[in-house]
């Protein structure tokens, strides 16, 4: 898997400012889906069960059979993908993004200048599959952010740093000299 990097003007790309760029657009390690996916399946063999099991249910309880099946998966199954899929950490050349939401949508935006650390964190498993805790500190109240199951975490973790960096020599560039 390859991470996607552009390093130019994305067109179509709502709440940019001038001179600000989409650098990486991450959604949570695929692991984070597998939960649902076990969840559908066990569902569908369940009402495989039920159904061959007692072969001669009539229409109602074959019809309340599916029902229940119809809401379980749209509990366990359909509600977390959905939420996985809306989720998304978008880092520029600026600020790191973090949007998300279903019905209704929540964003959280982190200035680069601000940030004071990058680290990241990769159990056993989370090694294995390429992902892992990004950590990212700043000065103030919410003065550590963590987010878990961040494919390529490494090179995530790389390209923040570098990123923060370059803001930090940006805005030195571009203060005014005291007189």
């Amino acid at each position: 898997m390859t991470l996607r990097v552009t390093m130019g003007p994305m067109v179509g790309d709502p709440g940019l400012s001038a001179g600000e760029h989409l650098v990486l657009k991450l959604h949570q390690h695929w692991k984070t889906v597998l939960g649902p996916v076990l969840a559908l399946a066990l569902i569908i063999a369940a009402v495989l069960v039920v159904l061959l099991v007692v072969p001669d249910l009539v229409a109602v309880a074959r019809l309340g059979v599916g029902a229940v099946a119809l809401v379980l998966a749209l509990v366990f199954v359909a509600g977390p993908l959905l939420r996985w899929w809306t989720t998304s950490y978008e880092l520029t050349n600026r600020r790191l993004r973090l949007r998300a939401g279903v019905l209704t949508r929540r964003g959280r935006d982190f200035p680069l200048s601000r940030i004071s650390d990058v680290s990241f964190a990769q159990g056993l498993l989370d090694r294995l599959l390429g992902c892992g805790r990004l950590v990212v500190e700043s000065p103030g109240e919410h003065g550590q952010l963590v987010l878990t199951e961040i494919p390529h975490v490494q090179q995530v973790q790389a390209t923040l740093f570098q990123l923060v960096e370059d803001e930090q020599a940006r805005l030195a560039r571009d203060t005014p000299e005291p007189y």
